[in-house]
């Protein structure tokens, strides 16, 4: 048996009685089928430290343990670059990505992404493993990126997402002065005629719903926290757009670039339960300086 640390544990319920252990790990656990069969192949499956098949039956009070700390090796070249590390543990690497860097390298951007600051960085502890980015952010904006350092913890976050368990906040920072202290955009959003890039709101579009909330407002500009429902590419950016208050810097949505020249946008926290203790684990990311100088800006312009 493998060192202890390295094992997720599972005491067997009453109601676990009879059941296959893959089931069990499935339905209750969510393990997705692929990393089930990577556990059978392996054998990497203990039922009181004494190795199991995943198909046999379970017995109320026996513990179930899973090696789930697997040998990987890394999907991108690893780089010596900085990396504002936000949070970590066994399970998940959190950085605070600064505006201008691309999360995965591209044909466009090959290297210096936040990819190879990772990469490079678990290499440099000895620890190959691929790049498993739980969420992405665009390039010019700033904040929390969340990454995922195993299989189990990847396709656990996917079960989330697909639950709506995930909480994103983002601050931003709109043009003018948005009237309403809350509310709610709902509005669908397709790519844009004949753009492979530009999005819109469109009846055709998929569902979109981004919810805000007046933090400050200033002479010619608002401050707003935003919470997403939906994670569709540039949702806060269209709908700032659609709500007739474009983010500041953002030239794609029409935005104003006089005094910024990126979009005004930070993923300020990143919530979700860890898999691990089911507890609510709230990451987050101070307002990056060239955002903060804006507001100051913003607050002496009459």
């Amino acid at each position: 048996m493998t060192n202890k640390n390295d094992l997720w544990t599972y005491v067997l319920q009453p109601n676990d009685e009879g059941l296959k252990y893959q089931d069990i790990l499935k339905k209750r656990f969510h393990f997705s089928r692929k990393l089930i069969n990577r556990l059978k192949e392996g054998e990497l499956v203990w039922v009181d430290g004494v190795f199991t098949f995943l198909t046999a039956r379970g017995k109320a009070g026996k513990t179930l343990a899973v090696q789930l700390q697997l040998p990987e090796t890394n999907s991108i070249p690893g780089e010596d670059l900085p990396l504002d590390i936000l949070y970590e543990d066994d399970y998940f690497l959190a950085v605070n990505k600064p505006a201008g860097q691309v999360i995965h390298p591209t044909p466009l951007h090959p290297n210096g992404t936040i990819g190879n600051a990772v990469v490079g960085y678990w290499l440099s502890k000895g620890e190959p493993r691929p790049f498993r980015p739980i969420h992405r952010i665009d390039r010019n904006t700033s904040g929390v990126v969340v990454v995922g350092k195993n299989q189990f913890a990847h396709q656990q976050m996917a079960w989330q997402h697909e639950k709506r368990l995930i909480v994103k906040k983002y601050l931003g920072i709109v043009e003018g002065q948005v009237p309403q202290d809350q509310g709610t955009i709902n509005a669908p959003i397709d790519l844009a005629p004949g753009s492979f890039m530009v999005r819109e709101v469109s009846p055709t579009g998929s569902p979109a719903i981004t919810h805000y909330r007046v933090l400050e407002r200033f002479p010619k500009a608002t401050l707003l926290e935003f919470l997403l429902e939906t994670g569709r590419t540039h949702q806060i950016r269209v709908h700032c757009r659609h709500l007739g208050h474009p983010l500041l810097g953002d030239d794609l949505y029409e935005g104003d670039c006089t005094l910024i020249q990126r979009q005004a946008l930070h993923s300020s926290t990143y919530s979700f339960p860890h898999p691990m203790t089911s507890k609510t684990l709230t990451i987050a990311a101070p307002l990056a300086e060239d955002l903060q100088k804006l507001i100051q800006n913003l607050k002496s312009t009459s």
